[in-house]
């Protein structure tokens, strides 16, 4: 394989001098110039209501760049303040029934194997489809689904292994299911996290489509930005309430009515203010992955997924990501019995990857290319001897 250049410099992120950083599906680094976001930030803080209308402006415009990154109307992303509460969001509002299920994966995040712990003691079961080594299938998902399933839950790249899903496939067979047996619709809510700025996201393909913006979105903590499709806002009840998602102002003013409506999208996801600084620099952000394009980003990750396997694989190691081009990721992913121990060693050489259970975690991102392969491997195999 040819070399692989970065699609943008680490020079663009504090703090990776001298460092081979492969570890953005734990922790991306961070852009220097959400630097300059907070600087702007605060000055419009200090700035009374004209610094928050403009705080607001740029949160729409954070929408609409989101929209484009999904290929989703902009007026269906709301912004929750985390991928778990996404998935929450939806098992507290549905109306279920004893006898209903959730199918999901054996190898799930605990976000989304548990959004649905406490529906237990209503009836309602919880599927988990096993993985055939750290692989999941997925017609055997859609296998499990059947007319009592009322939600299909995954996440689009696996956290552990790096398996992207056939979203697409999925939410093709469950329209087959309905039309074929007329059953109930059974919602698809997706778990992003590990795709969103690193590969193509098809949201409106989702009912619920939710992701952190601490990794591959190239933000930090505290927003997660949620497509809800017009069918899931119909199935629905919402289960939290503040000024933002109610029509009190002006319609009431200072005094409170016996009741209230609420607002439609993409308000109707936000009780309260959001993040506000952290929708800034996700802003910013979005505003460095749609200049390279996702295409371009989607396309270099997998090269360098399949370099990182082959170099693996020619090293003694074990790689559990899926071979197939269309189920890679940006996650690169080998068994360690010394997880822990092989970040620690390879972290106190300048080489940032991320192991525990038992694999160790290699992510290429737009900032990587084939040299940091090259040292990784390098340094790796050096310090088997």
């Amino acid at each position: 394989m040819a070399k692989i250049e970065p699609l943008l410099s680490p020079d663009a992120f504090v703090g990776l001098e001298g460092l081979t950083h492969l570890c953005t599906g734990g922790e991306a680094p961070w852009l220097k110039v959400c630097g300059e976001v907070y600087d702007r930030f605060a000055r419009l803080k200090s700035a009374g209501k004209e610094g928050r209308a403009e705080i607001y402006d740029c949160g729409e415009r954070c929408r609409e760049k989101v929209g484009a990154l999904w290929n989703a109307p902009p007026a269906r992303i709301g912004f929750m303040p985390s991928s778990a509460e996404g998935m929450s969001w939806l098992a507290r509002g549905l109306d279920w029934r004893s006898g209903d299920n959730v199918v999901t994966t054996s190898l799930e995040f605990p976000s989304v194997a548990y959004a649905w712990r406490n529906l237990r003691a209503a009836g309602v079961e919880t599927r988990l489809i096993p993985h055939h080594n750290y692989e999941v299938s997925e017609q055997e998902l859609l296998d499990a689904v059947d007319e009592r399933t009322r939600v299909l839950a995954v996440s689009q790249v696996s956290f552990y292994g790096g398996q992207c899903l056939d979203i697409e496939r999925l939410a093709d067979g469950l329209k087959k299911k309905r039309q074929s047996k007329k059953a109930q619709p059974v919602l698809l809510a997706v778990d992003a996290t590990h795709a969103s700025g690193v590969v193509n996201v098809p949201a409106s393909s989702t009912d619920l489509c939710v992701s952190s913006s601490y990794k591959w979105m190239l933000a930090t903590h505290g927003v997660a930005p949620c497509y809800l499709s017009e069918r899931a806002e119909e199935s629905i009840r919402e289960t939290s309430f503040g000024w933002h998602n109610l029509d009190v102002w002006p319609t009431q003013g200072a005094e409170r009515h016996a009741d209230v409506d609420v607002v439609p999208m993409p308000a109707k996801l936000e009780p309260g203010n959001p993040a506000m600084v952290v929708i800034m620099m996700l802003d910013r952000a979005l505003d460095v992955l749609l200049e390279i394009g996702i295409e371009r980003i989607e396309a270099h990750a997998r090269d360098l997924s399949e370099l990182l396997t082959a170099a693996l694989q020619k090293a003694g190691r074990v790689v559990i990501t899926p071979n197939r081009r269309e189920a890679r990721s940006g996650n690169t992913v080998y068994l360690s019995e010394d997880a822990n121990g092989e970040e620690e060693r390879l972290a106190a050489a300048g080489v940032l990857v991320w192991g525990d259970y038992g694999r160790v975690r290699v992510s290429g991102h737009l900032y990587n290319g084939s040299d940091d392969v090259d040292r990784f491997i390098s340094i790796l195999t050096e310090q088997e001897r």
